[in-house]
């Protein structure tokens, strides 16, 4: 009985010294990674959250401009490339100026680091978690 629990242990310390995973993003109650880091990393940093930032501007920062610019490619259809330029320009305007914008940009980050580090504690991906919260809220 001895030697079956001393293999058990050998094999389970085996296990997690031969993981590929930086210990960071191995750590954690679901082996996610350490909910408490505030480490981005390279893919974090320049794709996920510019995505957040990209969405939000359009959102909530822009809506003016991005009504603007969807109505005149409905009413142009075809030819919307030529007739909307003034509002295609507006809104690129617009968004540029909220991607260089360092508070709402280190917001977005926060907003990232927060939805990771809930996903890192509780395991489940954000549109789980939203889900729940719509079934317990009675929305179904």
């Amino acid at each position: 009985m001895d030697n079956v629990t001393e293999l058990q242990q050998k094999s389970d310390v085996s296990h997690k010294q031969s993981t590929v995973l930086s210990s960071k993003l191995s750590a954690g109650p679901h082996g996610l990674g350490d909910p408490d880091d505030l480490s981005l990393r390279k893919v974090e940093r320049d794709i996920l959250i510019p995505k957040i930032v990209r969405e939000r501007s359009r959102t909530e920062k822009c809506v003016p401009e991005v009504e603007a610019f969807t109505q005149c490619c409905k009413d142009s259809n075809v030819f919307m490339v030529l007739a909307c330029r003034k509002q295609n320009s507006e809104l690129k305007d617009c968004l540029a100026r909220w991607f260089q914008d360092k508070n709402f940009y280190n917001e977005c980050r926060d907003q990232y680091l927060k939805q990771r580090s809930e996903y890192r504690r509780t395991g489940e991906p954000q549109k789980v978690r939203e889900f729940k919260a719509r079934v317990r809220g009675g929305m179904f």
